[in-house]
C-alpha cells in the first residue's frame, strides 16, 4: 500500500440466509481482485491459513472476506445437519451479498471442494482459484468407500455413523444426509467446466487427502491455466511457517495473473 495509508479495519458481521440461518463473516475493504477464504471440515475462519490470507490482503491492499459456513465456527446450525450442497450455497450467498467484482477463492481441504462448486455457480464472479489440499468428493471416496458393511448398514438404519479420525479431534459424526448430498456434488469423474486460472498446493505426506487428488483435479479442469505444487514433506494442514510463505507467494502470483489477464472465460 502507498506510504501514509492505513489499511481499513476488518468488519465482523452476520449474513442471514432466506431460511433463517446466520453466516458469520469478517470482511475487509480493498482493491480487486478480492480474496475469499473458505475453511475446511470442522474448521472456521479463525484458522492459521485464513488469518495469514487476511494479513496478506491487509498488507497489499486487497479486499478480503472470510466466513464460517453453517454448523461451523460462529455461524448458526449444527454440524450434523449440514452437507456439501448447503455449505456451497452459503459460499455463493456470501459471494453475492458481501463482495463486488472479480474474486479469487482460496479453499482449504473441504473448502477446496466448495470453491469449485461456487466457481461453477458464479463463473462471471470467480476469477481464480487456489486450493490447499483441496478435497473434492471426499464424502464418497474418503469416507463412505472406506466404511465397513456394518457401518454402511448403520448409516441407513440410524442415519448417522460416528468415526474416529485419530488426529486429536473429537469423533466425526457422519450423517446420511452428508453422504447422499455429497453424491450430488461429485466432480472428479467428469470434465469440470471451470476455465479460470487454478493453483493447487498439496503435501505428499497428507494422511487425510491423497496428493494424487490434486493431479486428478488438474486433469479434469477445463482450464489450461492450472499449476500443481507438490510439497514432499507437507502434511494435510499445510500450516507451518514455510507452508504459509509458499501459499502467500502462489496467491500473489495468481492475483497478478488475474489482474493482468482479466476474468477467466
Amino acid at each position: 500500500m502507498p506510504a501514509g495509508r492505513t489499511a481499513a479495519a476488518a468488519t465482523a458481521g452476520i449474513l442471514t440466509r432466506a431460511d433463517g440461518a446466520t453466516i458469520a463473516y469478517e470482511r475487509r475493504s480493498g482493491k480487486n481482485p478480492g480474496v475469499v477464504f473458505l475453511h475446511g471440515l470442522r474448521s472456521d475462519m479463525t484458522g492459521g491459513k485464513a488469518q495469514a490470507v487476511e494479513a496478506w490482503c491487509r498488507r497489499h491492499g486487497h479486499a478480503c472476506l472470510r466466513l464460517d459456513v453453517r454448523g461451523h465456527g460462529q455461524s448458526s446450525g449444527r454440524f450434523e445437519e449440514g452437507c456439501i450442497g448447503q455449505w456451497a450455497a452459503d459460499v455463493v450467498a456470501a459471494l453475492d451479498a458481501l463482495t463486488e467484482g472479480p474474486q479469487v477463492l482460496v479453499g482449504s481441504s473441504m473448502g477446496g471442494w466448495l470453491m469449485l462448486l461456487a466457481a461453477l455457480e458464479r463463473p462471471h464472479r470467480v476469477a481464480g482459484l487456489l486450493g490447499l489440499a483441496a478435497a473434492p468428493d471426499f464424502t464418497e471416496e474418503l469416507i463412505y468407500q472406506r466404511f465397513t458393511p456394518e457401518q454402511k448398514r448403520a448409516l441407513l438404519v440410524a442415519g448417522q455413523v460416528v468415526i474416529d479420525e485419530d488426529e486429536g479431534l473429537p469423533p466425526l459424526p457422519v450423517s446420511r444426509l452428508l453422504i447422499e448430498d455429497g453424491r450430488q456434488q461429485l466432480l472428479l469423474q467428469d470434465r469440470i467446466n471451470i476455465s479460470c486460472p487454478v493453483r493447487l498446493i498439496h503435501g505428499q505426506r497428507d494422511a487425510s487427502v491423497p496428493w494424487q487428488t490434486a493431479l486428478r483435479l488438474a486433469e479434469q479442469l477445463a482450464s489450461d491455466d492450472v499449476e500443481v505444487t507438490l510439497v514432499k514433506a507437507g502434511g494435510h494442514r499445510l500450516s507451518e511457517a514455510a507452508d504459509l510463505v509458499r501459499m502467500e507467494r502462489v496467491l500473489e502470483r495468481l492475483l497478478h495473473s488475474v489482474a493482468q489477464g482479466g476474468m477467466g472465460g
